[in-house]
C-alpha cells in the first residue's frame, strides 16, 4: 500500500496526540464539504439501483453522455490498467502515485516524465496518464495541449487517461463536456470539491467499448445505496456549486500568502492545496505534526503539501504553528 494523506490515526499514535486535537490538512479535501442530509431509512434496507437519478445527474453535471459511476476514482486506477494487454505508459512526476502503481502491477511498461515532456510522450507510449490539476504540484494542463496529444494517441489506437480529481472549482479546464471519445478517458471524483471523501463515489467518462468491459471487471453495486442517495443530491445543487467556486480560491490565496510569510515559497497547487518544496520538508512536517498540525510530506521531491483550514480557529493554529517552526 503507497503512502497518501488522511491517515490521521496513525500520525495520532506516532506522535501521542489524541485524534480529536489534530488539525488535518493532508488530504486536500474541501474542509467545508457539501452538507449531506439525513439519508431516509429506507436507502439503508435497498440494494443499489442504477435507475435512482445518479446517473442522470451526473451526465447533466459533466456535460457527457456516457459515465460508469464507481467506488471512488481510485476503483477506476486500479482496474483500468487490466483491460490492455502488457505496452508503453507515461505519465507525469511527480504526481498521484498510484496510477503508475496500478500499470507497473499489470505489467506494463511505465515511464515517469516531467510535466513539461509529457506531451512529446505520445510518440513512443500507447498510453498517457495525466492528473489535471497535477497532484502535488498543481499544474493545470490546457485542452488545447490534451486534445492534440489525444489525437496523436489515437492515432495509434492508444488512450489518454485525464484524472481530474481536483477539477470541479474550474470546469472550464476540464475534458468531460467531450466524453465519449474514441481513446479519452476522464476520471472524476466527488471527494475533493464536494468534501465527500468517506462516500466513495466517483465516475468514469469514456467511449461505451471502455465502459461496457470495466462493469463487468467491477461487478455489481459499485457504489453503495445511501453514498449514491447524497451524490445525486450534490451533483444537482448548482447554487453550493457556484458559492464553493467563489470561496476557494480566496481560500487558497490565503494559504499560499501565509505560507509564504513563513518561507515557504508555494513551488504549486490548486484551489484546495498548496505545495511547498524545501530541502527541510520532513522537518517541517515533523515539526508541525509535534503540534497536532498534519500535513503531506513527500520525497521526491522533498516538498509537504498544505490542504486548506476550515474556520477562523483552525487558521490561527496554522499560523501559530508555523511560527513556531520559523523560530
Amino acid at each position: 500500500m503507497l503512502e497518501h494523506g488522511g491517515r490521521l490515526r496513525r500520525a495520532a499514535r506516532h506522535y501521542g496526540i489524541d485524534e480529536a486535537n489534530w488539525l488535518d490538512l493532508s488530504s486536500g479535501i474541501n474542509p467545508v464539504g457539501w452538507p449531506v442530509p439525513s439519508i431516509p431509512g429506507d436507502v439503508w434496507l435497498r440494494l443499489p439501483q442504477e435507475d435512482d437519478g445518479l446517473d442522470e445527474a451526473a451526465k447533466e453535471y459533466y456535460g457527457t453522455a456516457e459515465l460508469l459511476a464507481v467506488s471512488g476514482s481510485q476503483a477506476a486506477i486500479q482496474a483500468l490498467p487490466t483491460l490492455r494487454p502488457p505496452t508503453q505508459v507515461a505519465l507525469v512526476a511527480p504526481s498521484y502515485a498510484e496510477h503508475a502503481h496500478a500499470w507497473k502491477r499489470h505489467g506494463h511498461r511505465v515511464d515517469s516524465v516531467p510535466a513539461a515532456d509529457i506531451f512529446q510522450a505520445g510518440t513512443n507510449a500507447q498510453v498517457v496518464v495525466i492528473v489535471n490539476p497535477n497532484n502535488p504540484s498543481g499544474k493545470l494542463f490546457r485542452v488545447d495541449e490534451l486534445l492534440s496529444l489525444h489525437a496523436q494517441l489515437t492515432a495509434r489506437g492508444g488512450w489518454l487517461v485525464v484524472d481530474e480529481a481536483f477539477m470541479d472549482a474550474t470546469p472550464e479546464h476540464s475534458l468531460a463536456f467531450l466524453c465519449p471519445r474514441p481513446g479519452l478517458i476522464v476520471l472524476r471524483s466527488l471527494g475533493k470539491f464536494f468534501g465527500l471523501a468517506g462516500a466513495r463515489v466517483g465516475f468514469v467518462l469514456a467511449e461505451r467499448e471502455i465502459l461496457r468491459p470495466l462493469a463487468e471487471l467491477l461487478g455489481p453495486w459499485p457504489v453503495a445505496a445511501p453514498s449514491r442517495f447524497a451524490a445525486t443530491l450534490a451533483l444537482r445543487d448548482t447554487a453550493w456549486q457556484h458559492a464553493t467556486r467563489e470561496s476557494l480560491p480566496l481560500a487558497a490565496q490565503r494559504l499560499a500568502d501565509l505560507l509564504q510569510r513563513s518561507n515557504l515559497i508555494p513551488s504549486g497547487g490548486c484551489t484546495l492545496f498548496q505545495w511547498a518544496c524545501s530541502a527541510d520538508a520532513a522537518s517541517v512536517h515533523d515539526q508541525l505534526a509535534r503540534q497536532g498540525v498534519l500535513t503531506r510530506l513527500f520525497d521526491a521531491p522533498h516538498s509537504v503539501r498544505f490542504g486548506l483550514p476550515n474556520e477562523e480557529g483552525q487558521w490561527a493554529r496554522l499560523v501559530a504553528a508555523l511560527s513556531e517552526v520559523q523560530r
